[in-house]
């Protein structure tokens, strides 16, 4: 049938359809009483897309540094960075050159094949870190359920014991594989999910009591945020984590730390657990990684390797020709242009900004992050104000329904960061007028 007579079918079923709602399969279409019209396609005037998400009405179409600009014409400044992705800004010039590069040679083979930009990328990270081995995937959930069966396979293969289960902490957040849900610490991401995968324990933060008794004969290793970023923006305590590093070590634990968020500079340093003094056996590391591509990666101490051999865990996508190019792009920029460093400075200077121009308003009760990841804790809900703040052409997102979440790209200029704070302040001031208004 040609794509004419298609479109014309469905225009016709959307036509009898109108007004009717068939999800209980009792539809009334037109023509005959009670029948239900056949299906050719989405309803009229609805989206292809599935509603995963809760979408805002912008359409974003071209971004460059810390700018993006809708279909409008109207430029925005961008303190979200694509939930901490775009971290060198929007299409930076470097990685573009290379990915244009890498685009005329070649795209995509497969991983049976010697991958020379793979291997150039899994080195440069081992060179930024304590890692020895790496595994590409194409997201941050995906490098997490691959650190979840590293360790499970470590134990159970190479160890000779039977231990698979993984510790967890309440209000973190690992991903949305069935495996990576389940070891999140949030109930809201699992509902409508049963059952759920054996093999996760969830204790609170911070109570080491609690995760001394969760460890048990079949406990293979924890799972740790060095900021629980989705769960409200709390950096972990530095007293704690060094003590539960040396727990693993003492129950023979493997720890893995989820660096989708925090790693690629985001807080300051290549990785955040470098500056608590620990060496996970595990780490991943996504989002920031190549600069808006798709790629994820599971980082490993050299005696797992054994653990992972050929035919046990792989990846069609993971680390390609493009990904992989876009991967070192991104890491010799941030090389060449000390960029960990230069967020560490800049997040110090929109903390002070941000304590300076909110220090006596109400609304606001705490201000906390590490490096460019930086939550604002408020007294009642902040969706209102973000969707003021997109009116008022700035654009930031929640962790929670009190707090906001900065996540400016960490090339971001002091002048932005006025820009910004000065925006936000004025948001807040007026919601707080609101609101005592209302009281």
């Amino acid at each position: 049938m040609a794509q004419s007579d298609i479109q014309d079918k469905k225009a016709a079923a959307g036509a009898a359809n109108e007004g009717t709602d068939t999800r209980d399969g009792k539809g009334t279409g037109a023509g005959t009483p009670g029948a239900v019209a056949p299906s050719v396609g989405n309803a009229a005037g609805q989206s292809a897309l599935l509603a995963t998400y809760s979408r805002y009405p912008l359409s974003l179409v071209k971004g460059h540094g810390s700018w993006v600009w809708d279909d409008q014409g109207n430029r925005y400044l961008d303190f979200m960075s694509g939930l901490a992705v775009t971290s060198l800004g929007h299409a930076p010039e470097k990685v573009k050159e290379k990915v244009k590069a890498q685009l005329d040679e070649l795209w995509h083979v497969s991983n049976l094949f010697q991958i020379p930009q793979q291997e150039k990328a899994a080195r440069l990270l081992t060179e930024i870190s304590c890692a020895d081995a790496v595994f590409f995937c194409n997201s941050g959930a995906e490098a997490n359920e691959a650190a979840i069966k590293l360790a499970r396979r470590y134990h159970q293969k190479v160890k000779g014991t039977d231990r698979y289960e993984v510790i967890t902490f309440e209000q973190s957040f690992h991903g949305r594989t069935l495996a990576t849900l389940t070891a999140t610490g949030q109930q809201k991401v699992k509902e409508g999910f049963l059952p759920l995968p054996t093999g996760f324990v969830t204790v609170p933060l911070h109570d080491m009591d609690a995760l001394k008794t969760a460890i048990g004969p079949n406990t293979a290793a924890v799972m740790l945020e060095m900021v629980q970023a989705e769960g409200g923006v709390h950096p972990v305590d530095r007293g704690f984590v060094r003590e539960l590093a040396a727990l693993c070590k003492e129950e023979g634990l493997l720890l893995i730390i989820d660096e989708v968020q925090t790693g690629m500079g985001r807080t300051g340093s290549w990785f955040a657990h470098q500056q608590y003094g620990i060496e996970p056996d595990i780490f991943t590391a996504a989002k920031g990684i190549a600069s808006g591509l798709p790629a994820g990666a599971m980082l490993a101490k050299d005696y797992l390797r054994e653990a992972f051999t050929p035919g046990t865990h792989a990846s069609t996508f993971g680390g390609n020709p493009v990904s992989a190019a876009a991967v070192v792009a991104t890491i010799e920029t941030m090389k060449e242009e000390h960029i960990p460093e230069r967020a560490a400075e800049m997040s110090s200077y929109l903390k002070e900004q941000l304590r300076k121009k909110l220090a006596d308003d109400s609304f606001v009760k705490e201000i906390r992050g590490l490096g460019l990841l930086i939550g604002i804790e408020c007294a009642g809900p902040v969706g209102d104000l973000v969707t003021a703040g997109q009116k008022n052409k700035l654009l930031f997102v929640t962790a929670g329904p009190n707090v906001i979440r900065l996540l400016p790209n960490l090339k971001v200029s002091r002048e932005e960061v006025d820009q910004a704070v000065d925006t936000l302040a004025a948001l807040i001031a007026a919601h707080t007028v609101k609101e005592d208004n209302n009281l």
